[in-house]
């Protein structure tokens, strides 16, 4: 709670912008004129975020975490410094490390149609053992009638290195029956659910079983068609050159054992990546941003 006064003393914005503990974690919430959304300083992990006039963005399970350790299922958890298992190493922890560690706030401020928040954390001498390289690592968040998420990477060694990452968008929809995304035709594929087998994509995507695939050469945009919520959600991006297209479906979701009952229908990620093929070097005191903006329309 101390942690929450000094956060609101240094950071809030009357009415706009301020800070919360809910079960022991810390919160940021956004109440400007434009929308609403929280985001957790656990993973810089964003849980909600709508405009106005608009339902739910994002798509968060019912479902809490068994452990203190574990994150939130849904929202736009943050995958870094690899996608996905480890290349070389299955032991080493799922989609990277930053995604369960508390990030500090750094700036914030708010016009009352746009707030902007940005979090930081770094790489320590504990991390070595899993990835031996030095950065530092920012997610801002621009949020009003449209969201921006800018993810940076600083390289702070002295050495190049090499990472795969994701924004790992989870998109609530009505029915994923009701859902058809456009953006990809004619885009080849890593298929997931089958080895990896490299596939090519014929018209729109729709979703009728298991679905992982990572999108090759896919530079946006995006759209998710949701006739059930007579809504389009628009992904546009940069700094990528890849997507991920994910729903567990009915078995698997039953597995993995935190969707909740039919969580399976109620969602679906397109991630704005630097997945598969599509791999990020960055030199010693360089910087790379994965940039994902989200818009809603009708219809």
């Amino acid at each position: 709670m101390k942690d929450v006064v000094e956060l609101n003393r240094k950071y809030g914005v009357d009415n706009e912008l301020g800070f919360c503990d809910i079960r022991g974690e810390p919160l940021a919430w956004i109440r400007n004129d434009a929308c609403a959304a929280t985001i957790a300083l656990n993973g810089a992990h964003l849980v909600s975020w709508y405009p106005y006039g608009h339902d739910e963005v994002f798509w968060v399970s019912s479902v809490r975490p068994s452990s203190s350790t574990m994150s939130q299922r849904g929202g736009v958890p943050v995958c870094w410094p690899w996608f996905g298992p480890h290349p070389t190493d299955p032991t080493k922890p799922q989609h990277g490390f930053v995604r369960n560690r508390r990030w500090t706030v750094v700036s914030a401020n708010s016009t009352s149609q746009v707030t902007e928040l940005t979090l930081r954390t770094e790489t320590t001498p504990e991390d070595a053992a899993l990835w031996p390289h030095h950065a530092e690592v920012s997610l801002r968040f621009i949020a009003g009638a449209t969201l921006c998420l800018e993810l940076a990477t600083r390289n702070t060694g002295s050495q190049a290195f090499e990472l795969t990452q994701a924004l790992h968008s989870y998109f609530k929809v009505s029915d994923i029956a009701n859902v058809a995304i456009e953006g990809f035709d004619g885009l080849e594929y890593l298929d997931k659910v089958d080895a990896y087998a490299r596939k090519r994509q014929s018209g729109q995507i729709t979703i009728t079983g298991e679905t992982d695939r990572i999108y090759l050469g896919h530079t946006g945009p995006a759209i998710i068609h949701d006739s059930g919520l007579g809504r389009g959600i628009i992904v546009t991006k940069s700094g990528s050159t890849s997507s991920v297209v994910w729903n567990p479906w009915e078995e698997r979701a039953r597995q993995m054992g935190d969707l909740g009952e039919d969580g399976y229908r109620r969602m679906v990620c397109v991630e704005t990546a630097n997945a598969g093929d599509d791999v990020v070097r960055i030199d010693p005191g360089h910087q790379h941003t994965l940039v994902a903006n989200i818009q809603i329309a009708r219809g």
